[in-house]
């Protein structure tokens, strides 16, 4: 068989003998990487990469930013934000420029060509959820949803060097 086959579901015995100790977290790893995939086979329909709509999606209820705070929100490093932001800028849909009252600081902007983008990915993001949860309930997903929060907040405890409220998913209010 090979190895770079479709993707299939797996069974519960069907664990790698290393994984066996870890069933949750060898779930969570698989899971993450099929969603990444689905994410970006989505996403290239409307030219962006898995990461780049969550940049857009800060830049579009916030409105311009700090680059720093902007990777903190989303839990990235520097450098990582700026090869996106660079990327997202040679496509068109945010501004960069310097601060004026700190020339450290560079903000960026979403553009006028991303509002067109952003019903795009709203409309993909929406497909994306579909696709997570098929054929779950209302009582399941709020169920899924609860859990993935509970496993979050687990997991927040065992950063070594970030902040709850800087992590992906956090919330800001």
């Amino acid at each position: 068989m090979d190895s770079e086959a479709t993707p299939q579901a797996r069974e519960a015995g069907d664990l790698p003998e290393a994984a066996r100790r870890g069933p949750i977290s060898h779930a969570i790893f698989r899971v993450a990487r099929l969603h990444r995939m689905v994410a970006g086979q989505l996403l290239r329909e409307v030219g962006l990469h898995p990461a780049q709509e969550l940049v857009m999606m800060q830049l579009w209820d916030r409105g311009r930013m700090r680059q720093t705070d902007l990777a903190g929100h989303l839990g990235t490093d520097a450098a990582t934000m700026t090869r996106t932001i660079q990327r997202l800028e040679k496509a068109g849909f945010v501004r960069r420029a310097r601060s004026a009252s700190d020339k450290r600081s560079v903000l960026v902007e979403p553009t006028a060509a991303s509002q067109a983008l952003r019903r795009q990915v709203e409309d993909l993001w929406a497909r994306l959820e579909d696709h997570v949860a098929g054929d779950l309930t209302g009582a399941e997903r709020s169920e899924t949803l609860a859990v993935l929060e509970r496993l979050e907040t687990n997991l927040v405890t065992h950063v070594s060097d970030g902040e709850p409220s800087s992590l992906p998913g956090a919330s800001d209010a």
